[in-house]
């Protein structure tokens, strides 16, 4: 592994994962990174990024304790990806062992969003409410955020809380959780309380 941000530095404990290494970049030590976002904001302005190794290489003696390594420089290449040199790695065989690596950077790092803009990691786990015969209605809870090119998709598991208030998702005939797609438009979405932790929409509860 390169050098570290700092040794013994203590580990976030906000860290959102935000891409991955996807090999070496020419023969200088440069990493092409894959950006789970296609704005990268995140990525582009944290000075430090974290690397955790896959779980393959476990057990080769790598390490799942993320460790966090200084970033040089980092831009865009080819429109999807981002090139970055870090500290510590100088050649193309040192780059080529962190191919695979997740990329993580604490959620302080991200840059703040304007109005009615939000990152999709902080919609994840929000509660979702919808619309039933009665009015408002819990639906379920948003597991994942999808874009199909045009905006983004909220993937809803549908469920609730149990007496304890420990979300359970309900299931198919094959024990899946079922799922609702909406799409995370103002035509749908009315509010979001990201520190409440609920989204209000008009979906039909019985879509």
């Amino acid at each position: 592994m390169a050098d570290t941000a700092s040794p013994g530095a203590a580990l976030p404990d906000n860290l959102v994962e935000v891409g991955r290494v996807v090999s070496a970049h020419g023969v200088r030590g440069w990493l092409k990174i894959q950006p789970y976002s296609p704005q990268a904001d995140a990525l582009q302005g944290a000075p430090v990024w974290w690397f955790k190794a896959p779980d393959p290489a476990l057990g080769t003696g790598a390490s799942s304790r993320p460790e966090g390594m200084n970033i040089r420089t980092c831009r865009r290449q080819g429109g999807q990806f981002l090139v970055a040199q870090v500290d510590g790695i100088a050649d193309r065989d040192a780059a080529e062992l962190l191919r695979g690596y997740t990329v993580w950077v604490p959620r302080a790092a991200f840059p703040s969003t304007g109005e009615d803009e939000y990152y999709w990691v902080d919609l994840i786990g929000c509660d979702f409410h919808g619309v039933g015969d009665d009015g408002p209605r819990l639906l379920g809870r948003v597991d994942q955020v999808l874009d199909n090119g045009a905006h983004a998709v909220l993937q809803v598991a549908l469920g609730a809380p149990d007496a304890d208030g420990v979300f359970r998702p309900q299931t198919d005939a094959r024990g899946r959780p079922r799922h609702v797609l909406v799409p995370f438009v103002a035509a749908h979405v009315q509010y979001v309380d990201l520190q409440a932790r609920r989204i209000d929409s008009d979906w039909p509860a019985d879509f």
